[in-house]
C-alpha cells in the first residue's frame, strides 16, 4: 500500500522518538541503580573489560580460543547474574537494567532485517486514519453523554418499550467497546434518523481509539466521493488511498448507509470495502436510516448477503432526539 510521503516522515520521526525515550529511560534507571547499589557499577566495568578481552580473543583466534572463550563467557554470565541478584535484594525487578522497547520485534528501529517492521506499517496506517478522521468533522460523542431520558415513556409503532430497548443497546455498545479486539463482530445499526445510532457508534470509536486501536469513522458518502476522486485522478493529494486506509483500519465505522447516490462505481466500492474487511476478519460498524426492506430494494444481493449474513444487527427505536430537544428548548 502506498502512503503519503509526509506519513513516512512522521512515522520515521515517531520511531526515532521511541528509541530516544527508551535510551533515556534506561540511562535514568541505570543512574538510579548504580547510585543506590555501587557494586553494580563495579561489576559493569568488569563486564566491559571482559568484552574487550573477548574481542581481542576473536581477532587473535589462537589454539586456546575455545577454552578461553568459554571462560570469558562464563564470567559474563556470572556478572550478569550477580547484578540481577543485587537488584532483587534492593527491591528492583531483575530486568530493571534491560532496555524496554515499544516494539520488541524491531527494538524500535522500524526494521526487521531489511524489511519494515509491522509496527512501522501500523504506525503509517494510524497516521493515515487520523488524517482521514480530521477531514470527517464528526461530533465528539461518549457514552457518558448518551441520555436514556429521551426514550422514557415512548413506544414504537409495534408497541416496543423504547427505553428498555435502548438501555439494552447502550449496555451492549459499552461492553463491545470495553472488550474490543480485532476479532470483535461487525455491527449493523438500523433505525430512523435521530435515535442515537451515530452517537453510540462514535462513543464506541472514542473508547476503542483510547485503547490504542486505529479507528476510521465518517460518512459513507464522503468516503465514496474521496475514493472516486482518487480512482479517476482528481484527488488533491495524488498519494492518498482512502480505500486501503478504510480496509486496513482496526475498526471502520460507516455512518448513514443509504445517503449516497446510486451509481455502479459507488456500489462496487462499497462492496469492495465490506468484502475486503470480512476477508481480513476486521470489524466494521455500519449505520443506516433505511429499513430492511428498503435496503434490499436499494442494494444488490452481494452487499445485502454480507451485511445481514455477517453483521450483528441492533435495532434503534424512539423519537427523533433532535426534534424532542427543539420542542423542549434545549437547542
Amino acid at each position: 500500500m502506498a502512503y503519503d510521503k509526509r506519513f513516512y516522515e512522521q512515522a520515521e520521526n515517531e520511531i526515532k522518538q521511541r528509541r530516544l525515550r527508551s535510551e533515556s529511560s534506561l540511562a535514568a534507571r541505570t543512574e538510579e541503580a548504580e547510585r543506590l547499589i555501587p557494586e553494580i557499577a563495579e561489576i559493569k566495568n568488569q563486564l566491559s573489560r571482559t568484552s574487550i578481552e573477548l574481542s581481542k580473543l576473536i581477532i587473535r583466534r589462537d589454539k586456546d580460543f575455545r577454552s578461553n572463550f568459554d571462560k570469558i563467557k562464563e564470567q559474563n554470565l556470572q556478572g550478569q547474574q550477580m547484578i540481577k541478584e543485587l537488584l532483587k535484594s534492593k527491591g528492583f525487578p531483575e530486568n530493571y537494567l534491560e532496555p524496554s522497547y515499544y516494539c520488541e520485534l524491531c527494538r524500535d528501529t522500524g526494521f526487521r532485517g531489511t524489511e519494515r517492521c509491522e509496527c512501522f506499517t501500523r504506525l503509517l496506517n494510524k497516521l493515515a486514519v487520523e488524517a482521514l478522521n480530521a477531514e470527517a468533522n464528526m461530533p465528539d460523542c461518549d457514552f457518558e453523554h448518551f441520555s436514556l431520558s429521551y426514550y422514557k415513556d415512548v413506544t414504537d409503532a409495534n408497541g416496543m418499550d423504547c427505553y428498555k430497548k435502548m438501555s439494552e443497546n447502550l449496555s451492549f455498545c459499552m461492553e463491545y467497546a470495553e472488550s474490543f479486539s480485532l476479532r470483535s463482530p461487525s455491527l449493523f445499526f438500523l433505525g430512523k434518523t435521530g435515535v442515537g445510532k451515530t452517537h453510540l457508534s462514535l462513543s464506541i470509536a472514542k473508547r476503542v481509539a483510547e485503547q490504542g486501536f486505529t479507528v476510521a469513522y465518517g460518512s459513507l458518502l464522503n468516503y465514496l466521493i474521496k475514493i472516486e476522486k482518487e480512482h479517476f485522478g482528481r484527488a488533491e493529494d495524488p498519494d492518498s488511498d482512502t480505500m486501503q486506509t478504510l480496509v486496513n483500519a482496526d475498526l471502520l465505522i460507516l455512518d448513514d448507509l443509504g445517503s449516497e447516490f446510486r451509481t455502479g462505481f459507488y456500489e462496487s466500492a462499497l462492496y469492495n470495502i465490506i468484502n475486503s474487511r470480512i476477508n481480513l476478519r476486521l470489524p466494521t460498524i455500519i449505520s443506516s436510516n433505511l429499513s430492511a426492506d428498503e435496503l434490499q430494494r436499494n442494494y444488490n444481493d452481494r452487499i445485502i448477503s454480507r451485511i445481514f449474513g455477517v453483521f450483528t444487527a441492533l435495532m434503534f427505536v424512539g423519537e427523533d432526539i433532535r426534534t424532542v430537544k427543539r420542542l423542549k428548548g434545549e437547542i
